[in-house]
């Protein structure tokens, strides 16, 4: 089983979750976060004062899927993410020795 997590813009979100669907993943992670990369900032100006956004805003995107599917998912992320600038993100993809729903204590690809 693979965790793909992606990290995107946020008016991307909408587009990669309607991709996702699509292609039956029935459930995923949506996490605000900080950071940057190659994009390092940008200045913006506030009550006439400017200063330097060092963590720009993205959205995280996480999803389980098994090992079958991780190459689809990967690239339905990758074509509703990109926009061809600087900054559309990354994904990353995590191995996952196990999963457990709490609810019921299935295992493994049954609790995805």
């Amino acid at each position: 089983m693979k965790m793909v997590a992606a990290v995107i813009k946020h008016f991307k979100l909408d587009d990669v979750r309607k991709a996702l669907t699509d292609m039956g993943i029935q459930g995923m992670t949506v996490i605000e976060v900080k950071g940057f990369g190659r994009q390092k900032g940008h200045m913006e100006v506030y009550r006439g004062v400017e200063y330097e956004v060092k963590f720009l805003p993205k959205v995280k995107v996480e999803v389980v899927v098994p090992d079958d599917r991780e190459h689809d998912v990967v690239n339905a992320i990758m074509s509703a993410a990109r926009t061809g600038e600087i900054g559309d993100g990354k994904i990353f993809i995590y191995n996952l020795s196990d999963i457990i729903r709490i609810r019921t204590g299935e295992r493994g690809e049954e609790a995805i």
